[in-house]
């Protein structure tokens, strides 16, 4: 076998230039880098978490071959994730004293007022245009959902993305005419070996592949993992928490797989929001409107699901629809694996069964039986990009005579970790599924729960609203004809 090689020199794409940088620490931002180092201030910090879309960047990258050009929170998007990619900031648009449709645009239908995040917006929106140029107002308002205006009210903006494909073509824009040379020097770029990157004390790690994950935690299970950053990013900007050493696992093709066999989906803990829309939307309905609500664009970008299930957040999204789903995990340490059952991953808050030098390999989803009904319902102060107050899920099998054969209910936001309902479900197992069954079965929940108070929601809050969603789940269950919501595209 050939001795792995290691490589000291992050390198990537800049615009047009190739960059080569032996001296970046582990938490340094592609925002401060880029303003501070190579004086590129278009991309603004508004609020340095990847919440408000001033920063938005474009980063390309070799997806089974293929450059995907994505926007990205340039603000807690770390630099030692960017190997072997293509930065692409605002800089990049203009040609000589000629704007990019997408900026002429913006400038002729007033989509700009102070000015302050119209990069932002001027970035998510060539990333849009790029992959559909002549977009459905849903798509663009989806591609904008990480992107916030405090002047024009965004309707001056919808009406430049509307416009952009009258100032040009997409397939003629220079990002898709030097495709074929990008790709080409991303492909030489990506040498295969291991980069090891050391500032004083502080440093980190890409490993190689999958296999050199495994040996590098092994040897350090002390370091912070880090995939999307969407999480970490903000242990930085907002915690100054010191993070070193680093491994960044983003780029590890092997944990960036996702496929379904025999019913059940296998999730690489690497796979993006973006990467796993597209089949998760489509076998399990469900979850396509959650995931849209998680973050913004650039965020479901970056953040993985493996990620937001390794951190063990009590709030984190994905969990409870997945352990409704009876989801199991792949854990990994050096060769050895083991699967457990998702819900026993989170032992206490901040505590997950997770040894040192182990990680989150892999998640299986088993898809819903024809007939089951399955939903998930996300409770936050605003619909779009916001944090979680509380999130139920549900997975119900009727038996012929109409009683409840099983029921899985998980909620996130109600105790120190995503739970289980298991006194409610007891109360509905074996009962008619009627709504005295589930009234009666709501008195139970002050034996799972006990909520707590914060700034997102009080515990009576809490406390009400998971009840409300499991009658909700009756009621949209019982083929009523009333839709509990209707989006303005529907209604109109």
């Amino acid at each position: 076998m050939a001795k792995l090689k290691i490589r000291s020199e992050l390198r990537f794409i800049l615009n047009g230039r190739d960059v080569a940088l032996s001296d970046v620490a582990p938490d340094q931002t592609l925002l401060d880098w880029l303003r501070l180092s190579r004086s590129l201030k278009g991309s603004k910090e508004g609020c340095a978490e990847g919440d408000c879309g001033a920063c938005t960047v474009l980063v390309g990258k070799l997806v089974a071959g293929k450059l995907v050009y994505e926007s990205v929170n340039a603000c807690i998007r770390f630099m030692g994730s960017l190997d072997a990619t293509h930065v692409v900031t605002i800089e990049h648009l203009a040609t000589g004293d000629t704007l990019h449709p997408v900026q002429q645009a913006m400038v002729d239908f007033h989509g700009s007022q102070c000015g302050f995040c119209t990069p932002g917006f001027v970035m998510s929106l060539y990333a849009l245009w790029m992959k559909s140029p002549d977009p459905s107002d849903a798509e663009i308002e989806k591609a904008l959902q990480g992107n916030l205006c405090r002047c024009t009210g965004y309707e001056a903006i919808m009406r430049a993305a509307r416009a952009i494909s009258s100032y040009g073509k997409a397939v003629k824009d220079p990002l898709q005419a030097e495709r074929k040379a990008v790709i080409a020097r991303l492909i030489e770029l990506q040498d295969g070996s291991r980069l090891e990157v050391s500032v004083g004390r502080d440093r980190f790690i890409v490993p190689a592949d999958v296999d050199d994950f495994a040996k590098v935690l092994e040897a350090e299970p002390q370091a912070t993992i880090v995939a999307g950053s969407t999480d970490v990013g903000l242990w930085v900007t907002k915690h100054m928490r010191d993070i070193s050493p680093v491994v960044f696992i983003a780029a590890i093709e092997g944990l960036r797989t996702i496929s379904e066999n025999a019913g059940v989906i296998t999730i690489g803990a690497g796979v993006t929001y973006t990467e796993a829309f597209s089949l998760l939307s489509k076998r399990i309905p469900a979850l396509g409107p959650l995931i849209d609500r998680i973050g913004g664009q650039q965020v479901r970008n970056m953040g993985t699901i493996g990620g937001n299930i390794a951190n063990g957040s009590p709030i984190g999204d994905t969990p409870p629809p997945l352990i409704a789903l009876d989801a199991t995990l792949t854990l990994r340490k050096g060769k050895k694996r083991r699967t457990i059952s998702l819900e026993k991953f989170f032992i206490a808050y901040g505590k997950q069964d997770r040894q040192p030098g182990e990680f989150v390999e892999a998640v299986h989803v088993p898809v819903p039986d024809k007939g089951d009904k399955f939903a998930v319902y996300k409770i936050t102060k605003r619909r779009d990009e916001d944090i979680t107050a509380t999130l139920g899920a549900f997975s119900l099998k009727l038996a012929r005579d109409g009683t409840v054969a099983s029921i899985r209910i998980a909620y996130g936001g109600m105790a120190a970790t995503p739970k289980r309902a298991t006194a409610v479900e007891k109360a509905l197992i074996g009962k008619p599924w009627t709504e005295e069954t589930v009234e009666a079965a709501m008195e139970k929940y002050a034996e799972d729960f006990a909520p707590l108070t914060d700034m997102r929601a009080t515990a009576e809050y809490r406390a009400l609203a998971a009840k409300n969603l499991l009658l909700r789940f009756y009621i949209e269950t019982t083929g009523t004809k009333a839709p509990f919501q209707v989006s303005r595209y529907e209604a109109a």
